[in-house]
């Protein structure tokens, strides 16, 4: 199976950014509420792990730059003269949750959803880099080169901190778990223009 970056088992679709270019006011959108939601992720760790110090403090500035992309997002919409759209279910994120450890410990659930919220960034950096290679709209290339960089940084804390928090061996099982998991998905998902995952 051939790689992709960030350790992603499988590449997207290249049909997908011409789908994307198509209904750009959706995919707008989309991304609009995916950075809303991980805003909301992060603020969720920090309440149920607050004796996680390393944690709270370096996920907390995260939200605050989470709700800045999504203001980015908002503001691109307004310069373009397009609307943000209705919220939309995201199959990839709840199929990702579904498949999460059932029991075990805290610390178990806590690693589960690092390494989640890690493949959701390590996929959207390769959304992000698609778009900023293949739109044809030179302003929005180096827009979403600059979501590639911020996603890919997200990436490696929630994997730092998932290897910080659990035996390495175990958290190196769960990652291959999850990025075959993944994959599957990926493969067996309709490709959508409206949506970023």
């Amino acid at each position: 199976m051939s790689k992709t970056i960030l350790g992603l088992q499988l590449p997207s679709d290249p049909r997908w950014v011409n789908l994307a270019e198509a209904k750009l006011e959706d995919i707008l959108t989309d991304h609009a509420y995916c950075e809303q939601k991980a805003a909301s992720t992060c603020i969720s760790l920090i309440q149920m792990y607050p004796e996680r110090k390393r944690l709270v403090r370096e996920v907390a500035p995260i939200v605050t730059e989470e709700w800045g992309h999504f203001r980015l997002v908002l503001k691109e919409l307004d310069k373009r003269g397009l609307e943000l759209g209705e919220q939309r279910k995201d199959e990839y994120v709840r199929n990702l949750m579904a498949h999460r450890k059932q029991g075990g410990s805290k610390t178990d659930r806590l690693i589960d959803r690092l390494l989640i919220s890690a493949l959701i960034e390590a996929r959207s950096c390769e959304r992000f880099r698609l778009l900023s290679l293949h739109l044809k709209d030179a302003g929005l290339q180096e827009f979403y080169h600059n979501f590639m960089v911020s996603e890919a940084g997200h990436y490696r804390l929630f994997l730092d901190l998932a290897k910080e928090y659990g035996d390495d061996a175990y958290v190196d099982e769960r990652w291959q778990h999850y990025l075959d998991f993944e994959a599957e998905m990926i493969a067996t998902l309709e490709v959508r223009g409206d949506r970023m995952h």
